[in-house]
């Protein structure tokens, strides 16, 4: 008697499985599936019963480097990583033999079907979009596997090295025109402004006077400078009447010179 109750309580130890918090436990009777057992102590009758332990947290996969050609025949390599964990431990356990394994196949052969549909220029440019475009494809497809795929994130884009040298070439010869047209809106703007001033300076008298006064002054700042500079024209005319007076003295002398001759 005492021998069977030893054997009793042996098998009732053994029959006690803990599941953590971060785990779901499904259980099988006699093959069939029965329940998924919570956290805590568990009770797991030999022979009859079994158990495989589900963690639930979720879970980053590297997924190796993929080689696969652009919409514009651009072969490049990328790699991600994906993150997903398990909603529904019964279906992760009947549904696919290794969920790990087929996650991972799933999310290659997607990454080159999607890279395959866009140009590089997209590829390039659009991560955060194409990654939402593999994510979603992925959850789809995982869902009747209880996983629910939380983020891709491409990791790494690699070019070959003479795709590399050519969109360096061409990045170039964009800040190149871009420079050009800097340069030529720069000479657009100072021709304005100058249009500008020259208009005002026309139409203000003694505004033209003003600016020559202004730049000879800046000239001779420096004493070692010899300057030479041409007086407008439109200087004299505010001396046309003297001018007139100055010539009548003139002939005037010239008269008197004669007569004491």
């Amino acid at each position: 008697m005492i021998a069977i109750l030893i054997i009793f309580l042996i098998i009732l130890i053994k029959s006690i499985v803990q599941i953590n918090q971060y785990e779901r436990g499904v259980r099988f009777t006699k093959g069939k599936f029965t329940e998924i057992m919570e956290p805590g102590w568990r009770v797991v009758w030999p022979i009859f019963q079994s158990y495989k332990k589900i963690d639930i947290r979720t879970k980053a996969v590297d997924v190796p480097e993929q080689e696969a050609i652009t919409k514009d025949n651009v072969s490049v390599k990328i790699n991600a990583v994906i993150y997903y964990k398990i909603f529904d431990a019964s279906r992760a356990i009947l549904e696919v033999e290794n969920f790990y394994y087929a996650v991972s196949q799933l999310a290659q052969t997607t990454m080159r079907n999607v890279v395959g549909s866009v140009s590089l220029d997209e590829l390039l440019a659009e991560r955060e979009k194409i990654s939402g475009q593999i994510c979603g494809i992925i959850d789809k497809a995982t869902d009747p596997w209880g996983i629910k795929v939380e983020n891709v994130e491409l990791k790494d884009v690699s070019l070959p090295e003479e795709m590399k040298r050519v969109i360096a070439k061409a990045a170039e010869a964009e800040r190149e025109k871009k420079a050009v047209i800097t340069k030529a809106q720069g000479e657009v703007e100072a021709s304005q402004n100058l249009a500008i001033a020259a208009q005002t300076m026309s139409s203000v008298p003694g505004a033209l006077h003003l600016r020559t006064l202004s730049t000879i002054n800046d000239v001779s700042s420096d004493q070692s400078n010899t300057i030479i500079f041409c007086v407008p024209m439109e200087m004299f005319k505010s001396f046309e009447q003297g001018n007139k007076g100055t010539q009548l003295i003139k002939t005037m002398v010239e008269k008197n010179n004669e007569l004491k001759k």
